[in-house]
């Protein structure tokens, strides 16, 4: 199930608004995608569509799935969606599909709590993977403990939204048994005094544990790159199916 920061449709509308325009995250895999040779791409966990939309722009041939039917709907009135394949659902509904690329961005690959999520999102992106085709995701590195900053006051936001008036953001950490980490998101509408929050768990893998993971899911390690808009902070797998 979604957390409800994607679910709830008002937070769902105003995800973006809180979220740099330009988006630098994502240019890393808008190049892979060429880098590969990839025509058809998988965005699991696509959100609110951004990185699919822009896939979709350059002619690649996308699916996006996300179990958040309110980030689909939003993601469903961004330019290019209509040339994009939007399933709700989660890594199950991989079957039958079949990608040069497969990608997840953000925090995609740690909403997987547990190993047996964690191992079937992987079998199911291997059997969805044509052979020589990859499977590409972030996570954030375990020793620069990020949650560190997850605070009210390293955190807020505060915008001023058309038609929907100011908004004020910002994270609560509220528990910390590694490997897992939970944190709370809140949400101030000004405008008519609503408060929304949306609590969130996090599973901060070692990479020896994530290239174990891959081993035993029949993915190759090719590479693992750093992060351009977080240098230092994050790890990149490029994982590829064998020929």
């Amino acid at each position: 199930m979604a957390d409800r920061l994607f679910e709830e449709p008002r937070l769902a509308d105003v995800y973006d608004l809180f979220d740099s325009a330009e988006r630098p995250d994502l240019d890393p895999y808008i190049k892979m995608a060429d880098e590969f040779g990839a025509q058809s791409v998988i965005d699991l966990g696509c959100g609110t569509g951004n990185l699919a939309c822009r896939l979709a722009a350059l002619g690649k041939e996308v699916i996006g799935i996300d179990p958040a039917a309110a980030s689909l709907k939003v993601a469903g009135r961004k330019a290019f969606a209509d040339r994009v394949t939007w399933i709700h659902g989660t890594a199950e509904a991989l079957v039958g599909l079949q990608a040069d690329l497969i990608t997840m961005t953000g925090n995609a690959a740690q909403v997987f709590v547990t190993d047996e999520e964690w191992m079937s999102t992987l079998r199911q992106c291997r059997s969805a993977i044509r052979p020589g085709g990859r499977l590409v995701f972030e996570v954030r590195d375990p020793s620069k403990e990020a949650w560190k900053g997850w605070s009210r006051e390293e955190s807020y936001q505060v915008i001023e939204a058309p038609e929907i008036g100011k908004i004020e953001t910002w994270v609560d950490l509220l528990d910390v048994q590694l490997p897992l980490v939970s944190f709370r998101h809140t949400f101030v509408f000004h405008k008519d005094g609503t408060v929304l929050t949306s609590d969130s768990t996090l599973r901060f893998r070692s990479k020896s544990d994530i290239i174990a993971s891959l081993f035993s899911a029949d993915l190759l390690v090719e590479e693992i790159r750093d992060a351009p808009d977080r240098p230092g902070l994050e790890f990149v797998f490029i994982a590829r199916c064998p020929d």
